[in-house]
């Protein structure tokens, strides 16, 4: 192959790239609207945990991510805490095509932010002074999929749209 075709071929190759610019917390917000009764009440908890994800564009190749937790727990009637968060990241996410990158955006971006949002939840909880929360794994992959899914379905179309 001589220069020329070499140079060729790696200009057609498409290069990806991806890149955590930054993972902050954007929002945060913990209630006890209960307490202190809630302190004397038996502690069977009954929690309840609402996840929403979504991506806009910020430039050329950046986007933010934006993973959205509340959790909801309730000792009998009553709403012992509720724990709202908002933990974002920035992504440089360059070179992929639509599909591929709707699947960053949907399920590997948020994948990356998980673990800070528990920790946050976690953290929140126990100064809240409550037993320990500490959420399970959640399979963003399969969310993702069940997703597209239902997208599917809803419209017949194959990927979500990038704000």
């Amino acid at each position: 192959m001589s220069e020329t075709d070499s140079t060729a071929a790696e200009n057609n190759e498409v290069q990806t790239q991806f890149a955590i610019q930054r993972v902050y917390l954007k929002d945060v917000s913990f209630e006890t609207p209960n307490s202190p009764a809630v302190f004397t009440a038996e502690w069977k908890p009954d929690v309840n945990v609402e996840l929403h994800s979504g991506a806009s564009r910020l430039a050329d190749g950046v986007f933010e991510v934006v993973l959205t937790l509340t959790v909801t727990c309730k000792a009998g009637d009553k709403t012992a805490y509720l724990v709202e968060i908002q933990q974002a990241g920035i992504f440089t996410l360059a070179g992929f095509d639509d599909p591929t990158l709707s699947g960053m955006l949907g399920s590997y971006c948020p994948n990356i932010l998980f673990p800070y949002a528990r920790e946050t939840i976690s953290s929140l909880v126990d100064k809240g002074s409550f037993p320990q929360l500490l959420l399970a794994p959640i399979n963003f992959d399969a969310l993702y999929a069940q997703h597209m899914a239902r997208q599917q379905q809803e419209t017949g179309t194959e990927e979500a749209p990038v704000h």
